[in-house]
């Protein structure tokens, strides 16, 4: 066995609470400005955040629904996400995460698997949300605002509770975000407060954050990578956010140019804006002093151009969200393009031949296997998904074929999973499969991921067309609309006799590459 492990010494790891682990870094200017809304100008100071957090969870408690309660966040980014995201986690409940673009049909598959009792979403979302919880646990909605008929972040709040509800550092689950993982339909990734708190200090070796800094936040919070490099790490190490519910390129720039961002936090879509787009020139950016990409790996001549035209360092990370998310990262001091990064602290890797299961030799391409603190406890209610991906050793699975050159850094090469990242979002073809193989033309389908210059992946179906009418990619495209989010949508359509399968009646899907690759 061929352990890789980080080039830093490791870290103290402390029994802390998330939400300990931010309060501790917030600083000790209460009326400092800790969260803005970027639309608005609206903002939320270090006092105010710390005072709803307790609120909230002194609410929720004489409500009983803390302690041990499953609630589901469903919202854009906000200054009240991060509230009520602290909220829940000082109250000692579990968090499950919804991406509030989802349709109801897919809200209500992850109700129903995690078990919420209680939604929060915004006024804007209402109706998604009321058709989603039918036939759920969930008793209640509540939207951060106001909306007739139904209760408000506001009615939640209570007397302030001081004391963090105790939990088991190590083993509650505090965060409960769904991921496909290696393969099949979404699954809920357990997180727990160890987790995500073990993962800030050792991110945080090899990244830094001025008392003080406003960082601007598209990412969803939704999504791990959001959720803790943005909110949770730069507000854990002095920093504070400016947040936009959805990316607007200008605004974006408007925003990192007044606040003078030091720091971005993109995926490779935005780098790409960054690196051609004329509106980055109308612009003061001259405060910019590093872009990281994440979410999906991208290329080394993008992320020079970037670093050329804004006179900063450009870095990439990698990790996903069964690893709270991050395993390795670049220090801005030693950026190199194309490069996913060094290993984190008190963190070991293998690369493992798939084939052999055997470690191979610096240089050689394996799939990335990763021990640490940050993973995951496991997939909630499936033993047998974590068994496939969460091996006995404690080693995690990632499904990523990489190298490893002699100084350590990491290169994503390929993909073992079958996931399809289009514009850093995560597609299942299993579930893109599984909803148009509802339409009346469709006889069999199976779906692959392309290399696309600007999206990183574009969804491409093979489609086995049932009769004489044969389908065509609009067509299709509309009866998904109802269906999926817009980001899971077929983007190419290729008309086949058959699609290849295993003996077992999996598809092969290596085949369907390599006709593509033919056409190329």
């Amino acid at each position: 066995m061929s352990i890789i492990t980080s080039p830093y010494p490791p870290v103290e790891l402390r029994e802390v609470t998330i939400t300990t682990r931010v309060f501790e870094g917030l600083g000790d200017d209460p009326d400092r400005p800790l969260l803005i809304d970027g639309p608005t100008g609206r903002s939320v100071t270090v006092g105010g955040f710390v005072d709803a957090v307790k609120r909230l969870a002194g609410g929720l408690n004489a409500r009983g629904t803390g302690q041990g309660a499953m609630i589901a966040l469903m919202a854009p980014n906000l200054p009240e996400y991060c509230i009520t995201f602290h909220g829940i986690a000082w109250a000692g409940g579990t968090v499950t995460l919804i991406n509030p673009t989802y349709t109801a049909h897919e809200v209500r598959h992850q109700l129903a698997d995690s078990g919420a009792t209680l939604l929060i979403t915004i006024p804007q979302f209402l109706d998604t949300a009321r058709e989603a919880v039918q036939g759920t646990d969930v008793q209640e909605i509540a939207v951060i605002g106001e909306a007739p008929g139904v209760l408000s972040l506001s009615d939640l709040m209570g007397e302030a509770q001081e004391a963090q509800t105790p939990v088991d550092i190590r083993d509650h689950v505090l965060a409960l975000p769904y991921s496909s993982g290696t393969t099949g339909l979404p699954k809920g990734v357990m997180l727990t407060h160890w987790n995500l708190a073990a993962n800030i200090d050792q991110t945080m070796a090899t990244a830094t954050t001025a008392p003080g800094e406003m960082t601007v936040a598209f990412l969803p919070f939704f999504h791990i990578y959001g959720l803790e490099c943005l909110a949770n790490m730069v507000l854990a190490t002095g920093g504070g956010l400016v947040t936009m519910p959805r990316f607007d390129l200008e605004l974006f720039l408007r925003l990192s140019s007044e606040h003078r961002t030091r720091r971005m936090y993109v995926v490779p879509p935005v780098m790409i804006a960054l690196a051609k787009h004329p509106l980055v020139a109308e612009y003061d950016l001259s405060c910019v002093e590093q872009i990281n990409s994440g979410a999906a790996p991208l290329g080394g001549d993008v992320t020079d151009r970037v670093a050329a035209r804004l006179a900063c360092a450009t870095t990439q990370g990698y990790g996903m969200t069964e690893l709270s998310p991050v395993s390795h990262s670049t220090p801005p001091e030693r950026a190199r393009p194309g490069a996913s990064g060094l290993t984190i602290p008190n963190t070991e890797c293998r690369v493992v031949d798939p084939v052999t299961g055997r470690d191979v030799k610096t240089g050689e391409e394996g799939e990335l296997w990763v021990r640490g603190p940050q993973v995951m406890k496991g997939y909630w209610k499936n033993e047998k998904a974590t068994a496939k991906t969460l091996d006995p050793e404690g080693w995690l699975h990632t499904g990523d074929i990489v190298r490893f050159d002699a100084e350590g850094f990491m290169y994503v090469t390929d993909r073992l999973k079958e996931l399809i990242k289009y514009k850093g979002f995560q597609v299942a073809p299993a579930e893109l499969e599984a909803a148009l193989i509802t339409h009346p033309d469709v006889a069999d389908v199976g779906v692959i991921g392309v290399p696309d210059p600007e999206a990183g992946e574009l969804p491409v179906a093979f489609i086995v067309p049932a009769g004489k009418q044969t389908p065509t990619l609009e067509t299709l495209q509309s009866h998904l609309e109802g269906m999926l989010s817009h980001y899971k949508q077929v983007r190419r359509i290729e008309i086949t006799d058959a699609i290849p399968k295993a003996a077992s009646g999996k598809i092969l899907r290596r085949v369907l590459r390599e006709r593509v690759a033919g056409k190329g």
